[in-house]
């Protein structure tokens, strides 16, 4: 991990490099005198230096000076604009990550140089609140370290695999876009209490806390979900009529739909 300890820059200190910078600090994996981040807005600057006690800038060559791992955590549609600048400083010795929605390696190479030490990330939402899911993919150029170095800065908020690039568009239409899909059952099941004669609050705290409760049960158990519905599916009982009432509405085929679909559409984004 020497190559975390030195120093990690930010190009680009939106929301989720902020929520990176966070996990980061708070995981323990380097101090906030080894961050900076590069960003234009005086403001953005201004909240990030006072909250997490790093630099600011708004130098392309200074960030590269400073910081051997550099994540590019712009806009996709401003990549070719904002990278131009830092080609001609970038080394052997960088690492760079981008968690740029829709940019394939190949384009990162060709805006960087083909030589370029390479990580490509999706993230998700969630990662705002450190609990975010994440699949990385890797070029050609990086080195064994470089994987380790990608788990433990994205495993500061929340987990992470490696899939090849091939797989990316798959993890954006399952992980990437899932968050939308998890909000629009959470906001069907509230309206379901609100049908059943709860009040809306009440519905909204037990519909959000029964969701939360079941994934961090699913997680920590490591036990398959079908082993868990069915330790809460008595004969005869109200969660196989649920249930009943679910797989009529062919719940299962919408939801692989959905997952599918999104990952057609972002096939089409990147090509």
């Amino acid at each position: 991990m020497s190559v975390i300890l030195e120093s990690i820059g930010f190009v680009g200190g939106g929301q989720m490099a902020e929520a990176m910078i966070r996990g980061i600090l708070a995981s323990g994996l380097v101090s906030p005198d080894k961050i900076m981040v590069a960003e234009p807005m005086s403001s953005r600057c201004e909240l990030l230096r006072g909250q997490y006690g790093i630099a600011c800038t708004t130098d392309p060559e200074l960030l590269c000076a400073s910081c051997r791992v550099l994540v590019l955590a712009i806009k996709p549609q401003l990549a070719a604009a904002v990278l131009k600048p830092y080609q001609p400083h970038l080394l052997e010795q960088h690492l760079v990550i981008s968690i740029m929605a829709g940019v394939p390696l190949a384009t990162l190479a060709a805006l960087l140089g083909a030589s370029r030490r390479l990580i490509r990330v999706m993230p998700n939402t969630p990662a705002l609140v450190l609990a975010g899911a994440t699949a990385f993919s890797v070029n050609g150029q990086t080195l064994p370290q470089d994987r380790e170095v990608a788990s433990a800065l994205f495993s500061a908020v929340g987990s992470c695999v490696e899939v090849p690039e091939s797989q990316l568009d798959a993890v954006t239409g399952l992980s990437g876009s899932g968050p939308g899909y998890v909000f629009t059952f959470i906001e069907a099941m509230i309206d379901g209490g609100v049908l059943a004669g709860l009040p809306r609050p009440a519905a909204e705290q037990l519909v959000l806390q029964t969701v939360y409760g079941s994934a961090k049960l699913a997680l920590e158990s490591g036990e398959h979900p079908a082993v868990l519905k069915g330790r809460v599916t008595s004969p005869g009982g109200t969660t196989i009529a649920g249930i009943q009432a679910l797989e009529e509405g062919a719940l299962r085929g919408v939801v692989m739909a959905a997952v599918q679909a999104a990952t057609e559409r972002s096939r089409e984004l990147g090509g």
